[in-house]
């Protein structure tokens, strides 16, 4: 497969008035964290995979030796109540290893949301810092006119001081929708945790404010239990993805021989 595409699983759902939630991995896993157990308690209903070329070439083995394709995912859930909205909400395994496939796949998946009615996003991600302050959870808009609509939650949005750029498909996401009159919303969760090491603190605050954003009740008494399940799992794509990057070079540098720490012997 060359390029990026959406494969559908299930018949594509007829949604009033969608909003897009996104929730990949980055830094501390938060994002990927609190929209994956979100969904989980909604019980949302997948119904698209996106494949890309731009994801690292390999694939995981589970214990039932049956393999395991990186792939991004598309779930939707219908509002219940007349103060809720329809949601579509997009998890995965990784995001694009180099820039040109960051657009591709957020452009992708843009011309997707279109189809479905989408207008407005939030999109989550982790921000490391050394110390966090008292606003754990920082928001970035679209357009300053959307402020007033997000003022009333906890999310500090003093952004233009504290970050300077949001690197990967969260950004993207606000940047590029822009173009499409989606307005969006980023919540970024301060996290003191190195990047590669998930931070469930932070992100049980980005699913605070994300089920009170939307208007929705979950139970959060399994969200360690649950957090302790996907870090396992993440940890075994992020240990895979170094030896793929490492073997990568050494072969682009000559260096490609065989070795303990080769891909074909990743499992």
């Amino acid at each position: 497969m060359e390029g990026t595409k959406i494969k559908l699983i299930d018949e594509l759902p007829k949604l009033n008035n969608p909003i897009f939630i996104e929730g990949l991995p980055g830094v501390g896993n938060v994002g990927r964290i609190a929209v994956g157990y979100l969904l989980e308690e909604l019980e949302a209903k997948k119904f698209a995979e996106l494949m890309s070329s731009h994801f690292m070439p390999f694939v995981l083995i589970h214990q039932s030796s049956a393999v395991h394709v990186l792939k991004n995912e598309l779930y939707y859930w219908k509002a219940k109540k007349p103060n809720q909205r329809d949601i579509v909400f997009l998890i995965g395994d990784s995001q694009s290893v180099d820039p040109v496939g960051h657009y591709e796949i957020v452009e992708t998946v843009l011309d997707f949301l279109e189809k479905l009615g989408v207008k407005s996003m939030i999109t989550t991600a982790g921000l490391s810092v050394e110390e966090s302050d008292d606003s754990p959870l920082i928001g970035v808009v679209s357009e300053p006119e959307i402020l007033e609509k997000y003022k009333k939650y906890d999310i500090d949005f003093d952004a233009g001081s504290k970050v300077g750029t949001i690197i990967g498909a969260s950004g993207l996401f606000l940047g590029l929708g822009r173009y499409r009159d989606i307005e969006g919303l980023c919540l970024l969760g301060q996290t003191e945790a190195m990047p590669e090491i998930p931070d469930p603190k932070t992100a049980e605050v980005i699913l605070k404010v994300l089920v009170e954003i939307l208007n929705v009740e979950i139970d959060m008494s399994e969200l360690k239990d649950k957090i302790k399940e996907m870090e396992k799992f993440m940890k075994k794509i992020q240990k895979v993805q170094t030896k793929a990057v490492s073997q990568m070079l050494r072969e682009k540098m000559g260096q490609g021989e065989a070795g303990q720490e080769d891909l074909k012997y990743i499992g």
